[in-house]
């Protein structure tokens, strides 16, 4: 059952033609990904749906109750606010209920002798009955601290930008829609949040549109893909890696039609040629044939040559750590580092955001000093660094005169010349956008443009530090496709694991105070080995007993022990009894709130005792065990 039906939606940019003339349906549960070179109009997409940008047009057909919510790829949050105004933030009463609930509890538990405090809370808990909104309540901070969102009472200005995302997932997912739109989820989340989050939007009761870079995500959570491509809206069935197929075969059947298109194309010229002595109405509709033929556009062409391009000459030695050590803000971020790159290295660096994986990038290229050790870097070594924030570019440029700033060409293994124009088509810039100013790029053609720089500038050593965050899964392809082929030394930080797998061989694995270990391997292949330590590590406690301090061997408990274990099942029954009498306590009290502090203490104590007790029982049961 479709719940929302656009039809004949059209949106330009001066010039610029995003989406013409589009129709599409979306049904009930759907789950579709979003995909399209940057520039070509995803963000803007998403963004026409919620109604944040109007369309040029189109009618947009839901019922009236339809609710949209909305992730965008930089979260618009309330700085003076906190977590828990963020999440709560919504019109409906449930929503409303939980806001009012939320800030009396903190007011509560900052003076639970204050009246008015009292009184203001037991107003709210009655509410929150009333519209049955505890289990509301209960997911919302549930799916914060699966986010790694813990302090809810956090100002927002006080967060990372990482945190921030995290919190504006968390009210996306928390607030209900009909349709969630969201755009890079993933951006700023570890493997194991991420995997979280794919198991979450696969219970999600409503239907979902997603962009995001991370090809094993998009494969596991979509069941249709839409395809923006040169104002035309492609749909397909299935995940991700059915579309890679369909595209494919799509690609082909474009390619043979515009092959028979140039034959007639070719033949009516021809004929016209050789020149009809007689303008008939049969002439004058081949005229205009050819005329129509000659004004249809083809199927975009990316320039197939080797992509097998040279670099400068690397000698022996590249780069070499020495016990190298880095601190920042009275934090370790590396500690006595050995390691020696080689040539033909491909190098993955991995671990949690802020563990210091782009400081020791920039130490390897010498932007900053290691406070200890020493980086030894080869003479013929020539890098290339791309930065998760590019230098300032200057918008007034042309695309291609930015490109031959650097180099008008660059040659192939074999000595072959390959232009500017050349790897610009390569990088999906056609000919025809080549001499446009880059101040009208997108954000993601701009990063794309940045990246073909470095490339252009042939380094022999190549940083790249979170490439995916910026870049289509398409221009990712193409990137994949250049360091396959590139003959140099290639380091990568990045939490994607799709790129990851295909980019590196082996890691170094940020552990946090200053740890960095070695791991042979794909990331998938890391990530795997750490779930079954895990697992290990966890069976491990399940089956562990507690230590039993042993004199020497011993044919019968102590006296004092046989006296403690008569009597300890009794205490312990005695001690839950006592429990149950401060919960029946507890319930009697009402809105008394000196008497529900002064049960609650006794009853933390005896909990506490309770505890105590049958660990004991436990360690004097393993006794008796080995006596019997």
């Amino acid at each position: 059952m479709s719940i929302l039906q656009i039809e004949g939606l059209t949106k330009t940019y001066g010039d610029k033609t995003l989406f013409q003339d589009i129709s599409f349906a979306i049904e009930e549960k759907q789950r579709i990904g979003l995909i399209g070179v940057n520039g070509t109009g995803k963000s803007t997409f998403l963004k026409i749906l919620a109604g944040i940008e109007g369309a040029d047009a189109g009618e947009f057909h839901h019922a009236n109750d339809f609710k949209i919510e909305y992730l965008p790829q930089q979260p618009d949050l309330n700085e003076e606010g906190t977590v828990i105004d963020e999440i709560y933030f919504g019109d409906s009463i449930v929503m409303k209920t939980i806001r009012g609930y939320e800030q009396s509890l903190q007011e509560f538990e900052s003076d639970p002798n204050n009246a008015t405090f009292q009184n203001e809370f037991m107003k709210w808990q009655q509410k929150m009955d009333e519209v049955d909104a505890w289990e509301a309540n209960t997911v919302a901070k549930m799916i914060l601290t699966k986010l790694g969102v813990k302090d809810f009472s956090a100002q927002i200005g006080q967060l990372s930008g990482g945190q921030k995302k995290r919190v504006a997932i968390a009210k996306a997912l928390i607030q209900p829609a009909h349709l969630l739109l969201l755009d890079e989820p993933t951006n700023h989340l570890d493997h194991k949040t991420i995997e979280w989050l794919e198991g979450y939007l696969s219970t999600y009761k409503g239907a979902i549109i997603l962009i995001t870079h991370d090809r094993y995500f998009l494969n596991r959570v979509t069941n249709q893909m839409y395809e923006l491509d040169h104002g035309r809206l492609f749909k397909y069935e299935g995940n991700y890696e059915s579309f890679l197929e369909k595209k494919a075969e799509r690609e082909l059947q474009e390619a043979q039609r515009d092959q028979k298109r140039q034959n007639i194309l070719r033949r009516e010229l021809a004929w016209l040629r050789r020149g009809a002595k007689a303008r008939s109405t049969k002439q004058k509709a081949r005229i205009g044939r050819v005329e129509e033929l000659q004004e249809e556009k083809g199927a975009a062409k990316r320039e197939d040559f080797d992509f097998s391009i040279g670099s400068k000459r690397l000698g022996t030695q590249v780069i070499e750590l020495k016990k190298v050590g880095k601190q920042y803000d009275h934090q370790t971020l590396v500690k006595d580092l050995d390691y020696l790159l080689v040539r033909g290295e491909r190098l993955g660096i991995v671990g949690p955001n802020g563990s210091g994986k782009t400081t020791l990038l920039n130490m390897l290229a010498g932007r900053i000093s290691p406070d200890e050790g020493e980086i030894i870097t080869g003479e013929t070594v020539h890098i290339g660094y791309y930065t998760q924030e590019d230098k300032e570019i200057n918008g007034e440029l042309k695309v291609i005169d930015y490109i031959k700033e650097v180099a008008e060409i660059v040659y192939t293994v074999d000595g072959s010349v390959i232009t500017a124009e050349q790897m610009l088509e390569r990088f999906l810039f056609q000919r025809s956008a080549q001499h446009t100013y880059i101040r009208r790029l997108s954000g993601g053609e701009r990063r794309r443009l940045y990246l073909l720089r470095v490339l252009m500038s042939e380094p022999n050593v190549l940083f790249l530090d979170e490439p995916t965050n910026d870049l289509d899964t398409e221009t990712l392809s193409v990137l994949e496709d250049y360091l396959d082929q590139f003959p140099g030394v290639v380091i990568t930080v990045s939490h994607d694991r799709y790129f990851l797998d295909r980019v590196v061989d082996h890691l170094l694995v940020f552990e946090g105070n200053g740890v960095v270990s070695r791991f042979q391997g794909h990331y998938s292949d890391y990530l795997s080995e750490q779930e079954m330590i895990n697992d290990q590590l966890k069976e491990a406690e399940k089956t562990i007993a507690k230590p039993v301090d042993k004199k020497g061997p011993k044919k019968k408990l102590s006296y004092k022990d046989q006296l403690e274990w008569n009597g300890i099942e009794n205490k312990i029954t005695d001690l839950e009894e006592k429990i149950t009498e401060l919960d029946e306590q507890i319930s009697k009290a009402g809105s008394d709130y000196s008497i529900i502090q002064q049960c609650m203490s006794e009853k933390e104590a005896i909990e506490k005792q309770l505890e105590e007790t049958m660990e004991r029982w436990e360690e004097l049961s393993i006794l008796v065990e080995e006596l019997e």
